[in-house]
């Protein structure tokens, strides 16, 4: 074993069945199960699981942001789907993934961290449907606001 693997082990593969339905003590290692490394990029914390709603802060960071100076729709849209795919996996089925996202940007999305709220409105037979808002952490302006639809 060499001193990277010694400072830095690899735990063994899940295959996460362990940790769904997501709740509030499954809920990171779900997020570092699931999701890609560009998507743990946005640096989403401060997980809160509530039945079948999921929130999470989204720091506003530098290597979000455009020109402009506020963080990028890109952004925005990738934390709500990231968000809104845990609150569906609250359900006791597995989704086959986001088959509609409409997102509407109320404001300039700068100077301030960002609170990513979803919720699933309504599980059905072939899909389930969500609604999603992102607000200012301290003032709790609405950012934006987005449905979404999975498929099972």
């Amino acid at each position: 074993m060499d001193a990277v693997e010694k400072a830095c082990p690899i735990p063994p593969m899940s295959t996460g069945r362990e940790l769904f339905p997501v709740t509030q003590e499954t809920v990171l290692p779900a997020y570092e199960l699931i999701f890609a490394p560009w998507v743990k990029q946005l640096a989403l914390c401060d997980f809160k699981v509530d039945g079948h709603r999921v929130t999470a802060r989204l720091p506003e960071a530098d290597a979000l942001k455009f020109s402009a100076g506020a963080v990028c729709g890109q952004a925005i849209m990738a934390a709500i789907d990231t968000v809104t795919a845990l609150a569906m996996a609250t359900g006791d089925r597995a989704t086959r993934g986001t088959t509609y996202q409409h997102t509407h940007f109320l404001r300039p999305a700068k100077g301030d961290d960002f609170i990513v709220d979803a919720e699933v409105l309504r599980f059905g037979k072939t899909s389930a449907y969500a609604e999603a808002r992102i607000t200012f952490a301290t003032s709790g302006a609405l950012v934006a606001h987005a449905v979404l639809e999975f498929a099972f």
